[in-house]
């Protein structure tokens, strides 16, 4: 069974850059294969693992669409259709596998591509000892339950009082849309000292999360970042990379909870 990761949080503060490093630090400790979800229609996931998702699921629903309007793929449903589509944008890597959401194109709504996607999660999930959701701001993807629970929900902020006012609000969405997770953590991204603001703390208690942990700003990982390069450059021994791999060896899964009304 796999364990799954999601990540949230308000716009710009690293999402994707933890979700990437996640990833990347599973896989040094041989935790793999894993499976890397962008669903993020702003995709970005794929430049930081240092791969290309040429094929998105927003794109694939309206190949998909025109292909059955003009009577393509007899004798196949237009949900299997999409769902070969959406298996042709799978991109391989030699220790992951990455699907992205991307943005529609043409008429409609994510809604039907969404349910496919949730259907293919599910099918091929337990291939993936680890699968890793880098979500879009807020909880919207969470909220459509392409997974059914997340076994560690990750809400990250950065060190300012806004940020993490916003993880509260976020966290009270969450109790509101019954969002079933396992283990909460915060993660407080690119801090300036060794020491987490003391309302970081407040929110641990506040919100009851497991996991609470600071991570320091990195002038290679910003370097990377700059020049569109993947996480993979940063080297073990990296203040940066062994938090991270002290943070991942304590996100065991717990009794579950699920936020009742």
């Amino acid at each position: 069974m796999s364990f799954t990761i999601a990540i949230t949080g308000k716009g710009g503060v690293g999402k994707t850059t933890l979700a990437a490093l996640t990833v990347l630090r599973l896989i040094a400790k041989g935790r793999r294969p894993v499976l890397a979800v962008d669903a993020d229609p702003n995709t970005c996931l794929d430049a930081a693992l240092g791969v290309s998702a040429a094929k998105t699921v927003g794109s694939v629903r309206e190949q998909a669409r025109q292909a059955s309007a003009q009577g393509l793929g007899a004798g196949v449903s237009k949900q299997e259709l999409l769902e070969l589509k959406i298996g042709e944008s799978l991109v391989e890597a030699d220790d992951f596998d990455l699907i992205a959401m991307g943005r529609p194109e043409g008429p409609g709504c994510y809604c039907y591509a969404n349910n496919v996607l949730k259907d293919v999660i599910a099918q091929i999930a337990h291939h993936y000892p680890y699968v890793v959701i880098d979500n879009e701001a807020g909880l919207e993807n969470l909220s459509r339950r392409i997974v059914q629970r997340a076994d560690l929900l990750v809400m990250v902020s950065d060190p300012s009082k806004r940020g993490l006012e916003t993880v509260a609000r976020l966290h009270e969405l969450a109790r509101e849309m019954e969002i079933c997770y396992e283990r909460l953590a915060i993660v407080v991204n690119r801090l300036r000292s060794d020491e987490l603001p003391e309302a970081a703390q407040t929110l641990k208690e506040r919100t009851g999360a497991e996991l609470l942990v600071g991570l320091p700003q990195c002038p290679q990982l910003a370097e990377l970042s700059e020049d569109g390069a993947s996480l993979a450059g940063i080297a073990d021994g990296n203040p940066l990379v062994e938090r991270m791999d002290g943070f991942l060896a304590e996100a065991q899964p717990g009794p579950e909870r699920r936020w009742q009304s």
